[in-house]
């Protein structure tokens, strides 16, 4: 079966099925060679539903919890977004394709290379990326529309809500190592409102204000 029938049952089985409406984020998700975004060995399973190694100890998400994180944000398309955990470039191509500039942090300089690598050439040259701890988000860039986090925090660190417009929204995975709730956050002009998505779990958000490396695992 081709990769593009594949992407087509994924965002119809997969996405569309379980209630994903937003149709410019169902298109992207069929267009985005999700493949390319995992190893040779994985090629075959990149559309299965259900997360994948990428190497250090991280992972591509389930392209469910993609699609829910990405619809969360509302993105009409002139959008400023920071994402927070690079990992593979696979979210960062979809935001690519869906905000007007797409700011991503890696801590890990070798899936930073790829992720690089791999984003040039899929042509998304509205993404710059950054190596740096994510905890604390990317302040000389703010503020932004939205930032997506894609790593488990224990808590919400109070930097990216500084980093936020306001009226701009957060995505964000809070919880103990082994289980969190998928949040969206908005600023407003007196404080946050929040809301709970769905449970999810994630690999841990490590740096100064996330997990320390030595409690991750």
């Amino acid at each position: 079966m081709s990769y593009e029938k594949l992407r087509h049952l994924m965002v119809e089985d997969q996405l569309r099925a379980r209630g994903i409406k937003d149709q410019r984020v169902l298109a992207v998700m069929e267009s985005v060679p999700r493949h390319l975004f995992v190893d040779e060995h994985l090629h075959c399973r990149a559309y299965d539903d259900c997360a994948l190694s990428i190497g250090e100890g991280q992972t591509i998400s389930q392209p469910y919890m993609v699609a829910v994180m990405t619809e969360l944000l509302e993105l009409k398309g002139d959008e400023k977004v920071l994402e927070i955990g690079t990992g593979s470039g696979y979210q960062s191509a979809i935001l690519s394709m869906l905000a007007s500039e797409v700011f991503t942090v890696e801590r890990i300089q070798t899936l930073a290379e790829r992720a690089r690598r791999l984003l040039q050439e899929q042509n998304c040259t509205n993404v710059h990326l950054i190596v740096s701890d994510g905890t604390i988000g990317l302040p000389e860039h703010s503020p932004y529309d939205c930032i997506i986090v894609t790593a488990a925090a224990p808590h919400i660190p109070q930097q990216y809500i500084e980093q936020l417009k306001v009226g701009g929204m957060l995505v964000i995975p809070v919880g103990s190592r082994f289980t969190q709730i998928l949040y969206k956050i908005t600023r407003t002009p007196s404080g946050i409102s929040s809301s709970e998505s769905t449970p999810c779990i994630f690999v841990p958000l490590i740096g100064k204000d996330g997990w320390g490396s030595e409690e991750a695992y």
